[in-house]
């Protein structure tokens, strides 16, 4: 991590990671209000209403963790850019020491930083695909609720 495009990297990713964190908010914000309306309105609600509603609920608890690790690796990717986490071994002694990665072998050369960016990329999109889900289903059952 001396390097300084890999600090820049890791500095841009974090604030990716940063800006995406307003799509978390989306998703909570969904989850809060489908299980607000499941609780206050449960009898009323088509059955289709119910499901979808039901639906963003469960892909809530999806969203929160996707939403959690995107987080913790914004926190990760920070620490490298700003150098307060010295190299990406010490990264991965302490993630190992806190029991989160399995511990690197003695002679086994770090995690390619490259690798990283690329994992945390996919957990962005798993996120954002979560996230539309629930943007879908709560539309459905806004939609196929009757409001009479």
């Amino acid at each position: 991590m001396t390097d300084d495009n890999d600090r820049t990297t890791c500095a841009a990713l974090a604030a990716l990671l940063r800006a995406a964190a307003l799509l978390a908010l989306w998703g909570f914000a969904l989850t809060c209000i489908s299980a607000l309306v499941l609780a206050l309105t449960l009898r009323s609600l088509s059955t289709t209403a119910t499901m979808g509603f039901g639906a963003v609920v469960i892909l809530g608890a999806l969203e929160r963790y996707f939403a959690f690790r995107l987080r913790f690796d914004e926190a990760l990717f920070d620490g490298l850019a700003r150098g307060t986490v010295a190299s990406l071994d010490a990264l991965d002694r302490a993630l190992a020491s806190l029991g989160l990665r399995e511990p690197p072998p003695s002679q086994h050369a770090p995690r390619p930083l490259d690798d990283r960016v690329q994992g945390t990329r996919q957990l962005m999109q798993r996120h954002a695909i979560v996230v539309a889900c629930q943007s879908a289903l709560f539309l459905l059952a806004l939609m196929t609720q009757d409001l009479s």
